[in-house]
């Protein structure tokens, strides 16, 4: 399970929640590195968490040197991919992070891009097929939800800055009027005019506000820290990923049976102003960043660096 968060027109990321590792690392692909099997020979420079198989960038999430980022989160039971089609763009769904960032500038360019897309089930080896996904686009002004489901590629505006997993985006759209009364100021009486009834807590505006994990409560929660979260000039990367602390999954609370549980194993921001990618491991306090800008972003060789996972006190 995932959560991923824009924030403040500048910052964009995500929780990866998992029981296991695939070997992730931070990546580079600079503008001469071929992805034939998209006719994309040169592109734009990308920069983010992807596991590498065969010199190949998996990507998970990341951003381009235009500033428009990207990230894949589980989708299982709801995504659905096509076989490929005559007269369609047909793009397998393990490349389409390079795709889009590959090609586009903002959200604007992507949607147009999206319009004759087919996703599609082709697997990036036989040992490797396609993750079950939804994904998240933004830029410095809007986000996107991108979904391929039974009835097609659906694409959906994003008003909440949000996304974690299953169900469907607009079902999360919806599920936000449950909780319309939820404020991060004082309660007022409402219960009756009779009583005098008071708060006898800080914070108790948010009564009501879901702590469990699963995503339908992790998407209510993030939401409103992110709708109330206040940072001052220069500190909204700090604030950032104190939004993600705050779905941030602890190793024992979620049991999946066989002795393994699901943990947040990183957390990302993409500064898409300075082109600087942050990530955080579970096992580790400190902060990582990695420059895009101080790359060679013309070469043709993937830039591989492995993550920081040694414990930081």
């Amino acid at each position: 399970m995932c959560t991923a968060v824009s924030y403040k027109n500048r910052y964009f990321g995500r929780n990866l929640d998992f029981d296991r590792s695939f070997g992730e690392s931070v990546v580079m692909t600079p503008r001469q590195f071929p992805f034939p099997e998209m006719g994309m020979e040169t592109h734009h420079a990308i920069l983010g968490m992807a596991h590498v198989s065969e010199n190949y960038p998996l990507y998970y999430d990341g951003m381009n040197e235009k500033g428009l980022a990207m990230a894949g989160l589980l989708f299982s039971g709801n995504a659905v991919y096509q076989k490929p089609a005559e007269g369609k763009e047909n793009i397998p769904s393990w490349a389409f992070i390079p795709w889009v960032l590959g090609q586009c500038e903002s959200v604007l360019e992507a949607e147009n891009l999206l319009k004759n897309l087919n996703l599609t089930d082709v697997p990036f080896r036989e040992n490797l097929p396609p993750a079950a996904l939804h994904w998240m686009i933004a830029d410095r002004k809007r986000s996107i939800v991108v979904e391929s489901t039974q009835e097609g590629l659906q694409v959906y505006e994003n008003p909440v800055g949000v996304l974690t997993n299953n169900p469907p985006f607009p079902f999360h759209l919806k599920n936000l009027h449950q909780y319309l009364n939820l404020t991060a100021e004082e309660p007022e009486n409402r219960f009756s005019e009779e009583l005098q009834l008071q708060p006898f807590s800080r914070g108790m505006g948010a009564i009501g506000l879901p702590g469990d994990w699963s995503s339908v409560s992790r998407f209510i929660r993030s939401a409103f820290v992110r709708a109330h979260s206040v940072s001052e000039e220069g500190d909204g990367l700090r604030q950032f990923f104190h939004i993600l602390g705050s779905v941030e999954q602890p190793r024992g609370c979620v049991h999946l049976g066989e002795g393994r549980q699901e943990v947040t194993l990183y957390s990302s921001c993409c500064d898409l102003e300075r082109g600087i990618y942050y990530y955080q491991t579970y096992d580790r306090f400190g902060v990582t960043a990695a420059e895009l800008f101080l790359s060679d972003l013309t070469g043709t060789a993937l830039q591989i660096t492995p993550l920081q996972k040694n414990a930081d006190f």
